[in-house]
């Protein structure tokens, strides 16, 4: 084996610029790889953390996932019923109390109730809708992601009491008002109610920022005329991937409908897996040309080496043996590639996570490209690229292997 290794050594030496080259393009191909699905990867990561750090990880609200079973299905064998529009019930989730004690009593997490309704927020002669939504103060701490986000007052003045509303900066913008102005928040019912603005948030969700509006859960009450009424169960879990067994235990037990961050953004978390796919697919596409400058160069030392096979195959060196001198020639040269390809992967990805740009248009903002350091990245790389080079190294070496010594003897001569 030490003189396979030798002679291997040998034939990628005598051929140096050929072999730099090939060299060179596996490392391209492996260090653009790195870079692309750290990018990548980093960019799925920060969007799905978004998700689960601005969205509570189980949604319970008084809504039904299927339409009552109706009187006339129990009193007839076949029936069919088209039109079918369900109750308007404005008691939203009925015992409330009993339904957050069951909660309290086995959530691994945090949750808060609220009431959310529809109204419009007027100031001097301007108005604009908005979701107006009453909280617990002391709860809503642990599932909202408003409570860092003031860029004037804080979120400490809603537990205050009073007439008091928080507000997105944007919103203010919209209304022309400003920290400490009176607004008028009118309900769906009609009914209106002065707040004053005691705090100015900016979360970078424009939803969110413009269409928000956080007042005392029980001034929500009065101003949609829902006493002790709650419609809406946020909850955080230590562990968000629980969500999906923690919403199935609550809907079966409450039967009101309960969502999971996962079921919530299905089509998107879908969307990523596709991406991923493509991604490698680029992955393995870029490593596959990078196989052929390994498999030109293998070629072209099998054809200049035929005399020489031919000698080593008379002195009793096996098939095996050719097959393995040149297919560990494709597999160095592979090996040589990823070793280079790696530190050029980690100095681009370093380059990217320096980059540094500022969006504030819609959306979320971002000043930093999302980047993923992830040693799988470098496995899976490399991986593709060894496979590649001992794909290209093995076809030659099999013609190679299979040379007749007496022929190329005797062409020779």
């Amino acid at each position: 084996m030490p003189l396979i290794f030798d002679i291997a050594l040998t034939h990628i030496a005598g051929r140096g610029r050929q072999t730099l080259v090939a060299v060179i393009g596996v490392a391209v191909g492996v260090g653009f790889s790195i870079a692309m699905a750290a990018l990548m990867q980093g960019g799925q990561d920060d969007f799905v953390r978004q998700l689960v750090d601005t969205m509570p990880h189980v949604d319970i609200t008084d809504e039904q996932r299927t339409a009552r079973r109706q009187p006339a299905e129990d009193a007839f064998a076949t029936v069919a019923i088209s039109g079918l529009r369900p109750r308007d019930d404005r008691r939203g989730i009925i015992n409330p109390t009993a339904a957050t004690s069951w909660l309290e009593s086995w959530i691994p997490g945090r949750f808060a109730a609220s009431l959310k309704t529809q109204g419009v927020i007027r100031f001097s002669s301007r108005e604009v809708g908005a979701a107006i939504i009453g909280i617990e103060p002391e709860r809503e701490p642990g599932v909202s992601p408003i409570v860092g986000n003031f860029v004037e007052g804080s979120f400490s003045a809603l537990a205050a009491g009073g007439n008091n509303v928080l507000i997105g900066d944007t919103m203010a913008s919209r209304l022309g008002a400003g920290f400490g102005d009176t607004i008028t928040a009118v309900s769906a019912e009609g009914l209106t109610r002065n707040f004053k603005i005691a705090g100015l948030f900016h979360t970078g969700t424009t939803a969110r920022d413009e269409g928000e509006a956080y007042v005392l859960l029980k001034n929500a009450q009065i101003l949609s005329a829902r006493p002790n009424a709650i419609n809406d169960i946020r909850i955080k879990l230590d562990d968000p991937d629980r969500a999906p067994a923690v919403a199935q235990r609550a809907e079966a037990e409450l039967g009101y409908k309960a969502v999971a961050w996962q079921e919530a953004n299905e089509s998107i978390l879908e969307a990523l897996v596709v991406r991923n796919v493509i991604m490698y697919t680029v992955v393995g596409a870029i490593m596959l040309v990078a196989g052929f400058g390994i498999y030109n160069i293998i070629s072209t030392i099998t054809h200049e080496k035929a005399r020489d096979i031919a000698i080593m195959k008379s002195l009793g060196f096996p098939e095996s043996d050719m097959r393995r001198l040149f297919l560990l020639e494709g597999v160095a040269i592979g090996a040589a590639g990823s070793v280079l390809g790696g530190l050029l992967g980690v100095s681009m990805t370093y380059a990217l996570s320096l980059v540094r740009f500022e969006i504030a248009a819609t959306g979320q903002e971002m000043t930093r490209l999302p980047i993923a350091w992830s040693l799988t990245h470098y496995v899976i790389a490399s991986a593709f690229a060894l496979g590649s080079a001992a794909v290209a190294g093995y076809l030659p070496a099999r013609r190679a292997a299979r040379l007749n010594p007496v022929e190329i003897i005797r062409g020779a001569s």
